[in-house]
């Protein structure tokens, strides 16, 4: 599921690569069996619930609700440096840009080959109309499956990843050659869809049935003539959304019944169990109180 962004080459007998690919260690253990077998338990009783926001009390113009970040200086990172390798920016971004929604998407090709991957370069950038942004390593000569696909049928679905199905779905960033289905692979069930091709995911609780509407390719900064990733911007024309998740005026979806996955960095996934809420200033509210007034002189 990540998006490594610098092409390489390979024989035809091997799994297609896909630049820093090969540089990035996918299982940071020697023995990760081992690791995990000596972790607690996932706990599968902790349910979704709300906590006060850390500093309930918060004033207007007093900052961070802690202190501690003054016992530590920013260090200055310029990502073109000399010596700074495309990997590890990578390494930063990813750890760095978290939590990261992810979206599995599925797409047939052109020859009519099924393909399921998920991919955590994507995010929702408008609602009307609903657009959808998916960052692909490798350029256009060296795309991706999912990519490739996409390029070329320009449909495509994005299905949200539940707890409740997260091995099949990691199990589908699989590098298999592009004829492989990783439908079959991960044991997840296809259900058609109404405008597009490519089937849903019917484990997944909303699903986006989508059109490409424009594509960029990406170069590299060391060496201009390398593509090194493809951005999709993606129209949703249709979704579907597990009843029991929306509520009844079908515009707001249940968290603690959709239980959505998270990316973190390197393999790491994350839960969402727990959350807060805050009300937004309205500064015309806030503009007429004393303390705001003398912040503002």
């Amino acid at each position: 599921m990540t998006n490594a962004p610098v092409a390489t080459t390979t024989t035809p007998a091997e799994p297609k690569r896909f630049g820093l690919e090969d540089q990035v260690k996918r299982n940071p253990h020697p023995d990760f069996n081992k690791v995990e077998n000596s972790r607690p338990g996932f706990e599968t009783e902790t349910a979704w619930k709300y906590t006060q926001i850390p500093n309930k009390d918060w004033k207007v113009g007093s900052g961070a609700n802690d202190d501690s970040w003054k016992a530590h200086k920013k260090l200055e990172i310029d990502p073109y440096g000399e010596g700074r390798l495309p990997v590890d920016n990578y390494k930063t971004l990813i750890s760095a840009v978290v939590p990261r929604p992810i979206g599995f998407v599925s797409t047939i090709s052109k020859d009519g080959v099924r393909n399921l991957a998920p991919f955590s370069y994507f995010t929702i950038v408008n609602h009307d109309p609903p657009i959808f942004t998916l960052g692909f390593s490798g350029g256009r000569g060296n795309p991706k499956d999912t990519c490739q696909n996409i390029l070329d049928t320009e449909e495509l679905t994005i299905n949200i990843i539940s707890e409740w199905f997260v091995e099949a779905a990691n199990f589908c960033s699989i590098n298999a050659p592009i004829d492989v289905d990783e439908w079959k692979l991960s044991g997840l069930t296809p259900l058609p869809s109404s405008k597009v091709k490519p089937a849903h995911v019917a484990e997944s609780a909303f699903s986006i049935e989508a059109k490409l509407i424009h594509s960029h390719e990406w170069k590299s900064k060391a060496d201009e003539n390398r593509a090194t990733g493809v951005l999709c911007i993606v129209e949703g024309i249709n979704f579907h959304v597990r009843e029991d998740v929306i509520n009844k005026d079908l515009n707001n979806l249940d968290i603690s019944k959709l239980k959505p996955v998270s990316r973190l960095g390197g393999i790491t996934y994350g839960r969402t169990i727990q959350g807060y809420e805050k009300l937004r200033p309205d500064f015309s509210k806030e503009e007429e109180k004393e303390e705001v007034k003398q912040l503002l002189q």
